[in-house]
C-alpha cells in the first residue's frame, strides 16, 4: 500500500530558506562586514573574540553567529535566555568540554536575548570565556551597558548592528519574489508599501511576504496590487455602538455647544443626558476630552477643572458631584478655544505612523557609560540652561536626515497668544544663530 504521506515534508519558512549560507549573501551591516571592517577581519583571520551583537530585531544577529561558527569550523550551541536556565548552561559547558576532548573542535556558544539572563546566570559564563573553552556570542536588542554585567562586557567586543535601509530590504524583497512567487508580480506601489511596513526588520519583511504570497496563491491571482495588499493587512476592528443613535446625537450636541462657546446650550444638553440616565462619569470623561481637544493650551486650567470635577463626583456622588460636572461644562463653554495642540498631536501621529524609524542623533543620546561615550553618545550636546535665555539657539533636535516639520501652530487666543509670541522669538534666535554659522 502506498504511503499517502510519503515525501510530504513541511516546507521551511521563507525566512529560513533565505538565510545566508555565506558572508557574501548577507544583506546589510556593511559597516561591520565590508572589506577591512571589524567583523570581516574577524571572519577572515579566524581569530574570533567573544562578542555582543547589539541591534534591533530582524537585522541578522543569529545569522551572523551561525556564519561565524561555520567559518571557524566550530561546534555551534544556541541558547535562548528566554527559555534557558543554569541547567542549560551547564549542559552547554559539558558539550563544549566533550567536543574539545574528543575531537579538538572549538565551540561557539550563542545566547540569544542575553539581556534576559540575570546577573548570576551571566556570571556562570565568565570562567569558561576566560579559559577559552568556548567563544561567547551574545545577541541583544537592549543597550549592553545597562543589561550585560560589566565583567562579561569587559571580556567581549561589542558590535552595533543597524536596521536595514530600504535599498537593503529591497534586495531581500527581490530574492523572496524570485524563489517564492511562482510567477507573481507586484506593482512598484506595493513594493514601496511593504518595505515601509517592514521598517528595517528583515524578519518582519519576509514573514509578511510569505503571508502575502500564500494569500495570492489561495486567491489564484498573478498580480498583487494595492487593493489586494490592503485586504491582506491586519483587519480593522469595527466599533460596537452600545447606545442608541439618540444617545450619541446628544453627546455630539453637548460637545458642539461647548466648542461653540454657548454656556446655556451646553448646560441644557448636559442635563438632558443626566435626565435620560447617562452615567455621570461617562459624561465626565467626555468633558475632559472636550477640555483637551477644543481648549488645550489656550487655557490649561480647563483640563484641570474637568479632571477635578470627575474626582469630586467620585467622592460625593449625586447630586453634589453633578453640580461639579455642570460647573466644568460652563467653564469649558466660556473658555478661549484652541484645537492647535489636538491638531499637532494628530499631525505628528500620522507622520510617525508613515515614516521610517530614524535613529536618535548622537549628540542627543545619553552617555552614562564608557562604551556609550566611546561611540560618541552625547558628544557636542549643548546644555540649554548654560545658554543665553536658557535656549541653545540653532541647536537641532530632530533626526539628522529629517527636515523639521511644524506640527504645533498656536492660535492668538488665551494663553496660546503668549506661547505664539515666545516661539516666534525663539525662532528669531535660531535664524540669527544660523546667519552667524
Amino acid at each position: 500500500m502506498t504511503d499517502l504521506f510519503a515525501n510530504r515534508e513541511p516546507q521551511a519558512p521563507l525566512a529560513e530558506r533565505l538565510r545566508p549560507k555565506s558572508l557574501d549573501e548577507v544583506v546589510g551591516q556593511s559597516h561591520l562586514l565590508g572589506a577591512g571592517k571589524p567583523l570581516h577581519l574577524a571572519f577572515t583571520s579566524g581569530k574570533l573574540p567573544s562578542m555582543i551583537l547589539w541591534g534591533p530585531p530582524g537585522v541578522g544577529k543569529t545569522t551572523l553567529a551561525r556564519l561565524i561558527a561555520n567559518t571557524a569550523d566550530a561546534d555551534f550551541i544556541p541558547l535562548s535566555a528566554v527559555l534557558s536556565g543554569v541547567k542549560d548552561i551547564r549542559e552547554a559547558v559539558e558539550r563544549a568540554q566533550l567536543a574539545l576532548q574528543q575531537t579538538g573542535r572549538k565551540t561557539i556558544l550563542f545566547v540569544d536575548e542575553v539581556h534576559r539572563f540575570n546577573k548570576s546566570q551571566q556570571d556562570a559564563f565568565l570562567p569558561y570565556v576566560e579559559s577559552g573553552l568556548f567563544t561567547f556570542i551574545g545577541a541583544t536588542t537592549e543597550n549592553p551597558s545597562f543589561e550585560v554585567n560589566s565583567a562579561l562586557l569587559s571580556r567581549a567586543q561589542v558590535f552595533v548592528l543597524q536596521a536595514l535601509d530600504e535599498q537593503e530590504l529591497g534586495v531581500l524583497f527581490d530574492r523572496a519574489l524570485q524563489i517564492e512567487s511562482d510567477g507573481l508580480v507586484t506593482t512598484p506601489e506595493v513594493r514601496e508599501q511593504v518595505l515601509a511596513y517592514a521598517d528595517g526588520d528583515a524578519r518582519r519583511l519576509l514573514n509578511f511576504l510569505e503571508q502575502l504570497f500564500n494569500a495570492a496563491h489561495a486567491a489564484k491571482i498573478n498580480a498583487i496590487d494595492e487593493a489586494f495588499l490592503e485586504s491582506t493587512l491586519a483587519s480593522k476592528l469595527r466599533r460596537f455602538d452600545k447606545g442608541g443613535e439618540a444617545f450619541y446625537d446628544q453627546i455630539s450636541a453637548l460637545h458642539k455647544s461647548v466648542r461653540g462657546s454657548n454656556p446655556d446650550a451646553s448646560l441644557y444638553w448636559f442635563l438632558r443626558m443626566l435626565d435620560g440616565g447617562a452615567d455621570p462619569l461617562y459624561l465626565g470623561r467626555r468633558i475632559v476630552r472636550m477640555a483637551i481637544e477644543d481648549i488645550g493650551l489656550a487655557d490649561p486650567r480647563a483640563a484641570e477643572i474637568a479632571a477635578a470635577a470627575c474626582e469630586i463626583y467620585e467622592r460625593l456622588g449625586s447630586p453634589e458631584g453633578e453640580l461639579a460636572l455642570s460647573n466644568a461644562v460652563l467653564y469649558l463653554a466660556v473658555a478661549p478655544k484652541s484645537n492647535a495642540a489636538y491638531m499637532a498631536y494628530n499631525k505628528a501621529k500620522a507622520f510617525v505612523a508613515q515614516d521610517k524609524s530614524r535613529p536618535v542623533p548622537l549628540h542627543l543620546r545619553n552617555a552614562p557609560t564608557k562604551l556609550m561615550k566611546a561611540l560618541d553618545y552625547g558628544k557636542e550636546y549643548r546644555y540649554a540652561h548654560d545658554e543665553p535665555e536658557a535656549y541653545a539657539a540653532g541647536e537641532h533636535y530632530f533626526p539628522d536626515d529629517m527636515s523639521p516639520p511644524r506640527f504645533y501652530q498656536p492660535t492668538p487666543r488665551g494663553l496660546e497668544g503668549k506661547i505664539s509670541a515666545k516661539l516666534e522669538h525663539l525662532r528669531e534666535l535660531d535664524r540669527a544663530a544660523e546667519k552667524k554659522e
